[in-house]
C-alpha cells in the first residue's frame, strides 16, 4: 500500500516547527520536491552506547540525506533511524551505516530482548514521492551485493525484494535468532542472496529489502508478568488468528521492572491503530492488567492518524513531528 501524495497546502507553523526541531528546513527545497524520494529505516543492534549511536547517525548524514527520526532503547538494545533522500544518496547512506556499525559493534555481545540476526538487523526501503517499489527493489539488490562483496556480511533479501519466497516474510529469516541462523545458513534452504553461507564473525548477517509502510507500536504494561505479555501478543497477532497485518511479541523491560507488547503493524489500512489498541485494552482487561502507556517508534503516514490519537492510544508524546508527510 503506497501512500498517495498529491498537491498539499503550505505547511502549518506546527509542521515548520517540527522540521526545525529535527534540524531540517521549514520547507523542502524545490529541487527535492521534484526528485524521487526513498525512505530507509535501518535497525541496529545498539541502544546504550551513545558514541556508537552518534557514529552511525553521522555516517548516514554524510551521504547528504535527511535524518528525520532516530529512536533507541536500552532494553531492546536497538537503534532505529529514519532517513529520506534520492535513490543514490539513500543507497550510499545505508552502506555507510552498515560499514560503520559492522566495525563498531560485536554481535556476540548483543543482549537486547528484540530478535536480531546481526549488528544491522534489517534495512528496509520504502517508496515515497515519485518513486515506486521497483526503485526500492533495485536499491536493495545493489546494496546487498555491495555488502556481501565488500563487507563480507551475508545478506538475505526480504519483502518485495525476496528471491526466495520463504524470505518474503522477515519472520522466516529472523525466527530463532542468531543462534538458529548460525547453523541454518549453511543449509540449502537458508542460502543467503549475497555473501558467503556463513555468519560474519562479529557482524552476523543482515536482511535487506523493499516494503510498504510499517508502523512500530509498543504498549507498556503495568506488570512484570512476562507470560501475560506473551499471551496478549499471541491473541492479537495475525499468525495465531488475531488481527490482520499484526505481528507481536511479549518482551521484558528489565530496566523498568515491567513488560511490553511490541507490535509491528504491516497493513495499517487493514487494522488501524485505534482498532489495534482497543483489542489490546480488551485483552489486558481480561487479565486485570493496566496499561502504563504506549509509544510509536519512528514515523507514521498521515492517513494512519485520527482525532484524539494521543489520548486514545495512551501515547506520552505525539505531534506533527511523528508524521512522515511533515518532512516531504
Amino acid at each position: 500500500m503506497i501512500f498517495g501524495f498529491g498537491n498539499k497546502p503550505p505547511k502549518s507553523p506546527a509542521k515548520k516547527q517540527a522540521n526545525k526541531a529535527k534540524g531540517l528546513p521549514a520547507e523542502a527545497p524545490q529541487e527535492r520536491r521534484q526528485e524521487k524520494l526513498i525512505e530507509c529505516v535501518p535497525n541496529f543492534s545498539v541502544g546504550h552506547d551513545s558514541a556508537v549511536i552518534h557514529k552511525i547517525v553521522d555516517s548516514i548524514k554524510s551521504a547528504s540525506v535527511d535524518v528525520i527520526d532516530q529512536s533507541y532503547d536500552e532494553d531492546h538494545n536497538r537503534l532505529v533511524v529514519t532517513f529520506i533522500g534520492t535513490p543514490e544518496k539513500v543507497l550510499k547512506a545505508a552502506y555507510n551505516s552498515i560499514e560503520t556499525a559492522s566495525s563498531s559493534i560485536d554481535i556476540n555481545k548483543q543482549i537486547g530482548v528484540h530478535p536480531f540476526i546481526g549488528v544491522v538487523d534489517v534495512v528496509p526501503f520504502i517508496p515515497l514521492k515519485g518513486a515506486n517499489m521497483n526503485d526500492c527493489k533495485d536499491i536493495a539488490k545493489s546494496l546487498g551485493k555491495q555488502v556481501g562483496d565488500t563487507l563480507k556480511i551475508p545478506v538475505f533479501l526480504y519483502g518485495e525484494s525476496a528471491r526466495n519466497d520463504k524470505f518474503r516474510h522477515l519472520y522466516n529469516i529472523r525466527h530463532g535468532g542468531l543462534e538458529h541462523l548460525r547453523s541454518a545458513i549453511s543449509t540449502k534452504d537458508f542460502k543467503p542472496d549475497f555473501g558467503e553461507a556463513k555468519l560474519h564473525p562479529t557482524a552476523g548477517a543482515v536482511a535487506i529489502g523493499a516494503r510498504d509502510f510499517l508502523i512500530a507500536f509498543n504498549v507498556n504494561l503495568d506488570t512484570d508478568d512476562l507470560q501475560a505479555a506473551k499471551d496478549i501478543a499471541k491473541k492479537i497477532r495475525e499468525k495465531d488468528g488475531g488481527l490482520p497485518g499484526i505481528r507481536a511479541l511479549g518482551v521484558p523491560l528489565n530496566s523498568k521492572g515491567k513488560v511490553q507488547v511490541t507490535i509491528n503493524v504491516t497493513h495499517y489500512k487493514k487494522t488501524s491503530l485505534n482498532i489495534l489498541m482497543d483489542r489490546v485494552k480488551k485483552e489486558c482487561k481480561a487479565k486485570n492488567i493496566s496499561i502504563l502507556n504506549s509509544e510509536i517508534v519512528g514515523l507514521v503516514p498521515k492517513d494512519a492518524t485520527f482525532p484524539d490519537m494521543k489520548e486514545s492510544l495512551m501515547l506520552d508524546d505525539f505531534d506533527d513531528g511523528k508524521i512522515l508527510e511533515t518532512y516531504l
